[in-house]
């Protein structure tokens, strides 16, 4: 019996660490593009915080069709649903309701705008 197992590493990408690209992206206020459960997001991160020992983002979801400026608000991201994430040489302002508190008081921030 012959066992090929080319097809299977063909088939299977490498897993990227998502970290350093939404790390680079908060630090440097630039987006990124994910995706993140089937659907494709272009999001602008805003915070990295842990909560119950999860990583999680918050982002404004710059692909969704706000109805005024005002609408806008930041969503949350969990780190271990993203994927193909590549940063995009656009920047963002912070929208003006960003205070910088976090979504939830047990949550533990790790990077922020």
């Amino acid at each position: 019996m012959h066992n090929d197992d080319s097809t299977t590493s063909a088939l299977a990408e490498p897993a990227i660490n998502p970290l350093p690209i939404l790390m680079e992206g908060i630090a440097r206020r630039r987006l990124v593009q994910a995706q993140y459960n089937g659907a494709v997001f272009k999001l602008a991160p805003y915070q990295l915080f842990e909560r119950h020992k999860d990583l999680f983002i918050s982002a404004l979801n710059m692909s969704k069709a706000w109805s005024s400026d005002d609408e806008r608000r930041l969503g949350q991201f969990k780190i271990a649903g993203l994927s193909a994430l590549e940063l995009i040489d656009e920047e963002f302002a912070p929208i003006p309701s960003y205070d910088g508190s976090l979504p939830r008081a047990e949550d533990m921030l790790l990077l922020a705008v």
